[in-house]
């Protein structure tokens, strides 16, 4: 019974975890058409129709610099090549940034008095600390890449990735660099 009882454990506690890898996959979502051969890119380069560096006084595009550097370690180590004549694939990378504001109440202290007799009951109770409520700014951010053939120019790939974060709590740069990692994980060519 005892050794039952512990492989039940066992197997909740494998579940468990195997729910929250799954949860963490799901925020980072990535398509491609199968038809593609992906193993015949070597080079790329970046376009820039809206979303680069050369925008990057605009309030949205202020990590675009970061977006590249890291999006250009990951790509080198699926060895592919960047280049500013002919690439074979050319990426665009999309952001947005939407502010909100999360309201939470903090728990409420109360104090109660009550008296009985036979056959009633009355009693009371007053609120005498907390319920405070309180605000928080907050980001809901999405960063996506699309991937297309230079010759066919067609889109051939594309990863992307929603995330909450605190500008004013979370280091914006390390949260970038993380997910940009998990997302070109997932771009079909094989690292070198």
């Amino acid at each position: 019974m005892l050794m039952k009882k512990s492989f039940l454990n066992t197997l909740f506690c494998l579940v468990i975890i195997l729910l929250a890898i799954e949860g963490q996959a799901q925020s980072v979502k990535t398509d491609y058409n199968t038809k593609t051969d992906f193993k015949k890119y070597k080079t790329y380069a970046w376009m820039a129709p809206g979303d680069t560096v050369l925008n990057g006084r605009r309030p949205d595009k202020l990590y675009a610099g970061s977006i590249m550097l890291f999006a250009n370690e990951e790509l080198k180590k699926k060895g592919l090549t960047m280049v500013s004549i002919e690439p074979e694939v050319v990426f665009v990378f999309h952001t947005r940034v939407d502010e909100r504001t999360v309201y939470s109440q903090s728990p409420t202290l109360s104090v109660g008095v009550g008296v009985a007799g036979p056959g009633y009951y009355v009693g009371g109770y007053a609120p005498v600390a907390g319920g405070e409520i309180t605000e928080k700014q907050v980001e809901d951010g999405i960063l996506a890449f699309d991937m297309y053939d230079t010759k066919t120019r067609e889109l051939v790939w594309t990863g992307s990735v929603e995330k909450t974060f605190s500008a004013s709590m979370d280091d914006v740069e390390v949260l970038i660099g993380e997910y940009i990692k998990k997302i070109f994980k997932k771009l079909p060519i094989k690292a070198k």
